[in-house]
């Protein structure tokens, strides 16, 4: 699908088809045929191949600069379902007259900007648009690491009352997303190292104008994606921490249900010997006494507790 916009007259404006692209358009493509990407491609004479290389779930954040325009692929937060994150990748074309973004699926990011619900937001300034998705990309990931942590602390309440498989595979698919976080970031950060590096750069200035507004942007976003990348660690961290301690108190529990299950073992095998000796075909004590059975049953209770009591003095209780 592809859909063009464009600020007039501080409005903006959608167009249905990329014919109506004009110079300060922004085209953006969300999961495109390869006939909408050789429209791109005799719009703009950006490669098919190179459009397609942002539609790989696998491609990490990169810049490409290029004479006629700079590739920009970074990796954008998304939710997957219950307590599932990840993250998928988001291709920015910076041309001398449009502003391209392609993206395999809708985007959270993008939308405040397709609503038209940031003020500073035009299409046309191409460099401040740029930074401005950065931007909200680090914001996004900021609120998603506050929902996985809060999520942490539900999980964490349930498992003190009781231990249930269905928790720890919520950990589990938590400790995933954060997997998948420090990795975007990292790769993220670096990109935006690289960006700040270009400002002055005389070969990319009628694809990349830097004004000073615009270095305090890109600055601002670079300090919040390592705000994030140290909350990613930190909450790695402590659910990696919660995860082994429950694990150890598992483990711990068990231990005490096995020593407790050995101790009666040991408890009931005494008046059993006892029992099984005096069942025996032979002649025994108080087999002609009108009280024998109770006080076969006294020996194997004196023999009990005996045996209890030497457990309990060896802390097996």
């Amino acid at each position: 699908m592809i859909t063009v916009y464009k600020h007039i007259e501080e409005e903006l404006v959608s167009d249905s088809t990329v014919s109506d692209a004009t110079k300060g358009s922004w085209v953006n493509l969300v999961n495109p045929d390869p006939d909408e990407l050789s429209l791109i491609n005799i719009l703009t004479e950006i490669p098919t191949d190179v459009l397609k290389t942002a539609l790989d779930m696998e491609e990490r954040s990169h810049v490409e600069l290029e004479d006629n325009y700079i590739f920009i692929v970074i990796n954008i937060p998304v939710i997957r379902g219950n307590d599932m994150y990840d993250t998928v990748p988001l291709g920015i074309f910076l041309t001398p007259d449009f502003f391209i973004t392609v993206c395999l699926e809708e985007s959270e990011v993008l939308y405040p900007f397709i609503s038209n619900q940031i003020s500073t937001f035009y299409t046309y300034k191409k460099t401040r648009f740029l930074f401005q998705i950065l931007y909200r990309t680090a914001t996004m990931f900021l609120r998603y690491l506050q929902q996985i942590n809060r999520r942490t602390d539900d999980i964490e309440v349930q498992l003190r009352h009781t231990t249930k498989n269905k928790d720890f595979f919520q950990l589990l698919e938590l400790q995933k997303s954060m997997t998948y976080f420090t990795s975007a970031l990292r790769t993220n950060g670096t990109v935006m190292e690289r960006l700040l590096r270009l400002r002055g750069h005389s070969s990319y200035k009628h694809l990349l104008k830097m004004y000073e507004e615009d270095e305090d942007l890109l600055e601002d976003v670079i300090i919040e994606n390592k705000q994030a990348i140290e909350m990613v660690e930190m909450y790695s961290n402590i659910l990696m921490n919660m995860m082994n301690a429950f694990t150890s108190i598992i483990s711990n529990n068990l231990n005490l249900v096995m020593k407790m299950l050995a101790t009666l073992t040991i408890a009931m095998a005494v008046p059993t010997i006892v029992f099984s000796l005096w069942g025996t075909n032979v002649p025994l004590p108080f087999q002609d006494d009108p009280e024998g059975f109770y006080e076969v049953i006294g020996v194997a209770l004196v023999f009990s507790i005996i045996a209890i009591i030497g457990m309990w003095k060896k802390d097996l209780f």
